[in-house]
C-alpha cells in the first residue's frame, strides 16, 4: 500500500484529446491530456507519409543514386 499524502491523485479514466476529439482513455495523474499527434493521425502509422522537398534535395539525391523516376512527382512546399 502506498504511503498516504505523498502520491499524486490517480485518474484511471483520463481522456486523451487530439484536435478537440476524444481519442483514447488511459490512466494518468491528469484528468485530461491534450495532444497534437497520436497514432491515429500520424503519417507513419496511417501510411499517408509524404516527402516535402523545399530545395530539390530529395530529387537530387534520387537522381544521384539512380532511383529517380520521371513519373513520380516530388511534392514541393510553397
Amino acid at each position: 500500500m502506498p504511503k498516504a499524502g505523498i502520491h499524486p491523485k490517480w485518474y484511471p479514466e483520463a481522456k486523451v484529446i487530439c484536435n478537440g476529439e476524444h481519442v483514447a482513455t488511459i490512466g494518468s495523474t491528469h484528468p485530461e491530456i491534450n495532444v497534437d499527434v497520436w497514432s491515429g493521425n500520424h503519417p507513419f502509422y496511417t501510411g499517408n507519409q509524404k516527402i516535402i522537398d523545399t530545395e530539390g534535395r530529395v530529387e537530387r539525391f534520387l537522381r544521384k543514386y539512380g532511383m529517380f523516376d520521371e513519373n513520380v512527382k516530388v511534392e514541393e512546399q510553397v
